[in-house]
């Protein structure tokens, strides 16, 4: 099973029920929803998980797939519940983990996706950035994802926020996130989600050039590809209201 690296974001074991969330391609877990995390209810229990490689979890050299990253998820958040509510959120990749769970949730009872779709982008492309960052690095990645991840303006209005994932980026892993690509290129559940027998709340960002609004239920105004980094409030409270009367 691939390796990954849990971190705690807000509240403690005492909370009432636990939120599980997940990262971006190319983001540490805690940059990119720190955040979004702080303004989440009190009585919440809010706890990262990281991509191998990718803020502080461990680089790999094995591939992996989206369907190892959810059952590791999966595997572990039966033990971080305890026996409370337990819901996820992810973003892009995090939010394609997201689906997977959703077709065999185990201990979850609700998924909250953000610019993910049951397909995210095609094979060929997702092979060909695989190779282009084996051969150039992650750093090489960085003007191409602020256009991607960031409405127009957003640097300029959050420079600090943005300075802060661009620079991890060059920090990741080149060879996790080659196989992070590689893991997108296999992942297709388009044809699976008849079956989803939980709340599933599809969303993101009205801007976002990856994932579009066509392709998702909810679009947050004035955002592209990462909602809780780029308006931290609305995305809290899309995922409250969605998660929290749920038993």
């Amino acid at each position: 099973m691939v390796e990954l690296t849990f971190t705690q974001l807000s509240g403690d074991e005492s909370a009432d029920r636990v939120l599980v969330v997940g990262p971006s391609l190319g983001t540490g877990v805690a940059d990119l929803w720190q955040a979004c995390a702080a303004l989440l209810p009190a009585t919440w229990q809010v706890v990262g998980w990281d991509l191998p490689g990718h803020g502080v979890g461990v680089p790999t050299t094995t591939a992996f797939t989206v369907e190892d990253l959810a059952a590791a998820v999966r595997d572990r958040a039966g033990s971080l519940a305890a026996g409370r509510p337990l819901a996820y959120a992810g973003v892009s990749l995090g939010g394609a983990v997201g689906l997977t769970l959703a077709l065999d949730p185990g201990p979850f009872g609700a998924v909250v996706t953000l610019a993910a779709a049951p397909r995210i982008g095609t094979p060929e492309g997702w092979h060909e950035r695989a190779a282009y960052v084996r051969r150039a690095g992650t750093s090489a990645m960085v003007e191409g994802s602020a256009a991607r991840w960031f409405a127009p303006g957003f640097l300029d209005r959050e420079p600090a926020t943005g300075s802060r994932l661009l620079l991890a980026l060059q920090d990741v892993d080149d060879e996790s996130y080659a196989l992070a690509c590689e893991a997108l290129a296999g992942y297709d559940v388009r044809d699976r989600l008849v079956s989803v027998g939980i709340p599933l709340l599809v969303a993101g960002g009205a801007l976002d050039v990856v994932v579009t609004p066509d392709q998702v239920d909810v679009a947050l105004g004035g955002v592209a590809h990462l909602p809780p980094a780029e308006d931290p409030g609305a995305t809290a409270t899309l995922i409250a209201d969605f998660i929290e009367d749920l038993p």
